[in-house]
């Protein structure tokens, strides 16, 4: 009896892991987080994105052309020097920002958005701050997920019986747009891979042939065989890709945080718990200069958020087995990036910290969150006077698929 209990743990395992895509919730706020932050990115610097990114960028697109062809980095605004071209590259990347965010077609979209987010990155490597290397390590990641469980127009179609995918019992019904996005994603991929678009490397336009070839694997299966063992298969090898690549998301954020609080400790300024003095009087980082004055002027509060800051992110790694300090670490670090928002003036760089950090948000809140926001959105448009209805249990949040959709290290 005692020899097979193990044996049977490791069976439950094998099959939640395998049955199941855990942690919709979080996958769904890691998506609309990132897309979100970008998204507004993008808006901001529309009126500099030529001299950000395009053609009167002191980063000439010769220079960026030699930079890329050493690094081997992929950037499909270097197919064309034209401004059309950057036009399109720059409106591809918005608009897969914001259908990723409300999740229209969220496996098409994501591709997309790594497209968009590696082109523009990549194009002027010397901009940005370390939000934008997260962003640029999410979007990779983002593609690998089933991230439109909950939370999605995705999800909605699944609910109400006419998902594209044919998932569940859901009758298949005929997908143009998904067909005709499919079909065009094809002819740019062609097209790159004869003309050698993809820097020099091998394995991003295989990365990229398997994606497209997989997506229309998946839709022909469920397309024409929706209650098929090639169908299960498709779905426990998506389960494990998207449970996979959660933890590579857990680990990257508890790298970034671990590595942040230990090269903290060697610094001096650190030490002394002085280190919050200095940016406080950096106009660059200044957006509200008599606010920063005031902190910088109370010694004992600096110094508090010094070291504080050092504890967390050094501590955070080793509590996430403990859910309660795991949890109230959480939140402080969410409120130390909100801080860095409004003090330094890096709102994106705090958004994006923000949103690699809710992966370790407990289910119950999540639902608790979707549940409050569903009945707002309830009261905001329902007729005067008339009560919102309860939601039916399940609908259109529930996650489409078995198993209960927690996780060990973010329930």
């Amino acid at each position: 009896m005692s020899t097979s209990s193990p044996d049977r743990r490791l069976a439950r395992g094998v099959q939640r892991i395998t049955s199941s895509a855990l942690g919709p919730y979080q996958s769904a706020v890691i998506r609309i987080g990132f897309s979100t932050t970008y998204l507004l990115f993008l808006l901001r610097e529309l009126p500099h994105r030529h001299e950000m990114y395009g053609p009167d960028s002191p980063w000439g697109w010769d220079m960026g052309k030699q930079l890329i062809s050493g690094n081997e980095a992929f950037s499909a605004l270097m197919w064309s020097d034209s401004t059309v071209w950057f036009e399109i590259v720059y409106v591809v990347a918005l608009l897969s920002a914001a259908l990723l965010m409300v999740g229209w077609h969220t496996r098409a979209m994501s591709v997309l958005f790594m497209v968009g987010v590696l082109s523009l990155q990549n194009r002027s490597i010397f901009l940005g701050d370390g939000g934008d290397n997260v962003i640029h390590l999410m979007a990779i990641y983002l593609v690998l997920t089933r991230c439109g469980q909950v939370w999605s127009l995705d999800a909605r179609r699944a609910a109400r019986g006419v998902s594209p995918e044919g998932a569940g019992d859901s009758r298949p019904v005929r997908n143009v747009a998904g067909t005709v996005l499919w079909a065009v994603l094809g002819l740019v991929l062609v097209a790159g891979s004869v003309t050698d678009g993809f820097g020099g490397t091998w394995w991003l336009p295989t990365v990229f042939w398997v994606l497209w070839i997989g997506h229309g694997a998946w839709w022909a299966v469920n397309r024409y065989a929706p209650q098929s063992e090639p169908r299960a298969l498709l779905d426990v090898i998506a389960n494990l890709v998207h449970n996979a690549t959660l933890v590579v998301i857990m680990a990257e954020v508890c790298l970034i945080y671990a590595t942040a609080g230990w090269y903290k400790v060697q610094g001096s300024r650190w030490q002394d718990g002085t280190a919050l003095y200095y940016p406080l009087k950096l106009d660059y980082f200044t957006p509200w200069p008599a606010l920063s004055d005031i902190l910088a002027s109370n010694g004992v509060m600096v110094m508090m958020l010094t070291y504080g800051t050092v504890i967390v992110q050094v501590a955070f790694p080793f509590t996430l087995f403990n859910r309660r300090v795991k949890n109230v670490l959480l939140v402080a670090m969410m409120c130390e990036h909100a801080g860095i928002a409004l003090l330094l003036g890096l709102p994106f760089f705090s958004m994006a910290m923000i949103a690699a950090d809710a992966v370790f948000l407990p289910t119950v809140f999540l639902v608790w969150l979707g549940g409050r926001v569903t009945l707002g959105r309830q009261l905001l448009f329902s007729p005067a006077g008339r009560v919102p209805e309860q939601r039916r249990s399940g609908e259109e949040e529930a996650p489409q698929h078995s198993g209960t959709g927690g996780h060990t290290l973010v329930g």
